[in-house]
């Protein structure tokens, strides 16, 4: 069972139900948040990091019009954990509507930092992506930047990735981006590779591609040559996170 939703301003809030057994694994990402601070590698003063969104920016929207999402003027879009919500407000900016724009994240201070930010007609709610308040097939767009590599239990995983689906049109896809590769440096992720993406979304159809120069190598050249970045991200083995489209596999009906 869960608990009702408590609205806040424009937002709401959802609670898990101790001794559910997604309560514990819930309350460590919350934890590993809390713990968290972002500062200046996430500031767009800091070389490094304009040049990993631009470059994401760019890919993001070659692979909208090349899987044929773009315009997106008529689409739902929902963002699964979408922070403060920064990629939402930029899908708006590249068309979206802000009524039909929805955002869901498990830490609520996120939100409220992001709702000055964001149109007053967008929704950001602050709940559990293991049951998405939402009726099934509601979005024709449903973004995942990040969310899955702060998982750490492959079952909480897998279903998130049923409410995805769940939620999607029959035409619509899933955007998603997220880590590839391990950072031994902290605990609190665990990548997802390729073979997992396919496996969580086994009626699916799957397209990934490399992207994003490692951090590491951003910072240390960014600040001197944005052409040295851009000829070192031609090499994938550098790339660091996967952009993919997944769409539903068409069933027997849809094809006769």
């Amino acid at each position: 069972m869960r608990l009702p939703t408590l609205e806040v301003g424009h937002h709401s809030e959802t609670s898990c139900v101790p001794g559910d057994p997604s309560h514990a694994e819930e309350a460590r990402i919350r934890a590993a948040y809390a713990r968290r601070r972002e500062g200046w590698r996430y500031d767009w003063g800091t070389p490094a990091y304009v040049f990993t969104m631009h470059d994401l920016e760019r890919r993001l929207l070659a692979a909208l019009r090349r899987s044929k999402l773009w315009p997106l003027g008529s689409m739902r879009i929902l963002d699964v954990g979408c922070g403060n919500g920064h990629w939402l407000r930029r899908l708006v900016d590249w068309g979206a509507q802000p009524p039909h724009s929805t955002g869901i994240d498990l830490i609520l201070d996120r939100l409220h930092r992001g709702a000055p930010l964001s149109p007053r007609q967008m929704g950001l709610s602050c709940a559990s992506a293991l049951a998405l308040p939402f009726r099934d097939a509601s979005f024709d767009l449903v973004l995942q930047f990040m969310a899955f590599t702060s998982i750490l239990d492959s079952d909480f995983r897998r279903r998130i990735a049923d409410e995805m689906v769940r939620v999607l049109t029959p035409e619509g896809a899933i955007l998603w981006y997220d880590f590839c590769v391990p950072n031994p440096r902290n605990p609190d992720l665990r990548p997802v590779t390729a073979a997992e993406v396919k496996a969580l979304f086994p009626d699916c159809v799957v397209e990934l591609h490399r992207v994003t120069l490692a951090t590491p190598v951003t910072r240390l050249v960014a600040p001197f040559s944005w052409a040295l970045c851009g000829l070192l991200n031609r090499f994938p083995l550098l790339r660091t996170h996967y952009l993919g489209v997944i769409r539903r596999r068409p069933s027997r009906r849809d094809i006769e």
